[in-house]
């Protein structure tokens, strides 16, 4: 069996599976998107698909800190959105 790609959440700094994690990318043209592929181009951050670690890196800006740039209320609510739609 082969081991699955792992990466950390930004909010509870776990280690998990990729696939079990929820992109955010931010591309060239500094816009924020949830990538759902898992492949979009540009820089990326995870996310575990849990609204506790979702409100700890609203609470400590840490997203802001790693993409270098203010993010918008409305990237939190699509974030919010998705994570409660499971």
């Amino acid at each position: 069996m082969n081991r699955q790609p792992q990466r950390t959440c930004m909010g509870c700094n776990e280690k998990r599976d990729k696939k079990d994690l929820i992109r955010i990318v931010k591309n060239k043209e500094n816009e924020i998107s949830i990538d759902k592929t898992g492949k979009a181009q540009g820089r990326g951050a995870y996310i575990c698909d849990d609204i506790t670690c979702l409100e700890k890196l609203i609470k400590t800006r840490r997203i802001e800190k790693i993409f270098d740039m203010k993010i918008s209320e409305e990237i939190y609510e699509n974030l919010r959105g998705v994570i409660l739609d499971k």
